[in-house]
């Protein structure tokens, strides 16, 4: 996901995506512990997308507490 796309999702979209990519996650390296994935840098993409959402979840929480 790019940030362009993260920019137009509303906060409680970002939170539900933030949850999903979690689960997703959590799944993949199951998986991988069981049986090596095909592409491994799936984890890494993953990881780096939940940082961009968290990031501009941050972002936007403290724009509103100011």
């Amino acid at each position: 996901m790019k940030n362009s796309e993260i920019l137009e999702l509303t906060v409680r979209e970002i939170e539900e995506r933030v949850d999903n990519e979690r689960a997703a996650l959590k799944r993949l390296e199951l998986n991988h512990t069981i049986s090596p994935l095909d592409n491994p840098t799936k984890l890494r993409e993953t990881r780096k997308t939940i940082a961009r959402l968290l990031t501009e979840l941050t972002k936007r929480n403290n724009q509103e507490n100011k």
